[in-house]
């Protein structure tokens, strides 16, 4: 590898990139699922090697991404429509995430998800009946972390098995 070449830096910064969307799914300060997306674009425009493969790449890494974003709505929304969890408290705890964000940051986010979500339970259903309606909201989120996870290292292994196959990595 000859330092004075680019194409290293350019496979160091998509990596670097897809690697902080990787983790930017479970610490929600970044958009995790786009930016690891938008490391494999990096990569495939200003990348060295076949162009094709590039392209092909990123075809892929798209097709992931958009399913997993889809699928990141779909599987949860279902669950919570069928468990009876209302859109309100959805609402409700997601501003109070955002409140919640900063004033404690990153801690804040599910902390004020789950008051948010317990607080509108409490007033519809009681108490007797709020904590379980959270716990199915919470269950929900943490669904949808999982896919959006599994879909941006799915991402991050098309773009590694696109390295090996463009020649860059294994000559």
């Amino acid at each position: 590898m000859d330092l004075t070449d680019t194409a290293w830096v350019i496979n160091l910064i998509a990596g670097v990139a897809i690697a902080l969307g990787v983790v930017g799914v479970v610490v929600p300060v970044v958009p995790g699922l786009l930016l690891s997306w938008a490391g494999v674009l990096f990569w495939a425009v200003f990348g060295e090697g076949s162009a094709a493969v590039r392209w092909l790449v990123l075809g892929l890494a798209t097709a992931v991404a958009l399913l997993g974003g889809l699928i990141k709505y779909m599987v949860p929304g279902r669950r919570l429509k069928s468990a009876g969890v209302p859109n309100s408290a959805l609402l409700a705890g997601g501003l109070l995430g955002v409140i919640g964000f900063f004033v404690i940051p990153v801690l804040g986010l599910p902390l004020g998800f789950v008051l948010g979500v317990y607080l509108v339970e409490r007033v519809r259903l009681g108490p007797g009946q709020a904590w379980p309606s959270t716990k199915y909201a919470l269950h929900a989120a943490g669904m949808a972390m999982l896919i959006e996870f599994t879909a941006a290292l799915a991402v991050a292994v098309v773009w590694v098995f696109g390295l090996l196959w463009s020649g860059w990595l294994l000559p």
